[in-house]
């Protein structure tokens, strides 16, 4: 699959990020609106009713501060992922959801587990460990601007803060390097020169045709054409008038 085919902006790149940032703030807008508590529908660990967080919990927030803070990269991230990634984007999304869910469910406290924050951790692990690994130029400066924008929020992926979802974030990193070390395949690959061939062959290399075995740069003269010179005779008559 060729390069051009991966980075190409198309409605969906916008348009998904926005689908997903207006789904999380309806949820949330019918919580304070109606007065309900979904909570109790996040991941809690370890038993059997709490699984059906690994769907849930995603669309649930505790309070207005807690959807703010992930509404942002929650678009960025995504719209990232679409424009860079769109070939495995919903693979990514939604197999993110589930993995990173079932592996909080699996070592957190417990408690109640909600918040999208989950996903976040899942797309920036996988953007950039895929950015190194793929070793292309366009998605090594897209892992760059994510650990510039984002890379403080590791620290969050340890038990430093109170009622904060450590093992959620924890279980999102994780599932994000499991994601760029398996979906190998369907991404852009790095352009390769001509000497970079397995069959390339120096001695049949134009270019260095030009230089000695010691990097001496080989003058060409062009042989000098030597114009001949055309020989004009004169008859002289003599006038007899």
């Amino acid at each position: 699959m060729k390069n051009k085919d991966h980075f190409k902006f198309s409605t969906g790149v916008i348009a998904y990020p926005i689908f997903f940032v207006l789904t999380i703030w309806l949820v949330f807008w019918f919580e304070v609106r109606f007065g309900y508590n979904f909570s109790k529908y996040g991941v809690f660990p370890q038993t059997l009713k709490g699984l059906r967080g690994v769907v849930l919990s995603p669309f649930i927030h505790g309070d207005i501060k807690h959807i703010y803070h992930n509404t942002v990269p929650l678009f960025v991230l995504s719209t990232a992922l679409f424009y860079f990634y769109r070939h495995i984007a919903w693979k990514v999304l939604i197999l993110g959801i589930l993995v990173s869910g079932f592996l909080t469910w699996c070592i957190g406290r417990p408690s109640y587990h909600i918040g999208i924050s989950g996903l976040i951790y899942v797309l920036v692990s996988f953007t950039f460990f895929k950015g190194v690994i793929a070793k292309h130029y366009r998605l090594i400066a897209l892992s760059l601007g994510v650990i510039f924008l984002y890379g403080s929020m590791i620290w969050y992926t340890m038990p430093i803060e109170k009622g904060i979802s450590w093992e959620g974030h924890l279980a999102g990193l994780i599932t994000g390097l499991l994601f760029a070390l398996i979906f190998r395949k369907e991404i852009a690959k790095p352009k390769k020169y001509v000497w970079e061939q397995e069959n390339y062959n120096e001695d049949d290399d134009p270019f260095l045709k030009h230089f000695d075995e010691n990097g001496n740069f080989i003058e060409t003269k062009t042989p000098e054409i030597e114009e001949e010179q055309q020989q004009v005779n004169y008859t002289y008559r003599e006038n007899k008038d």
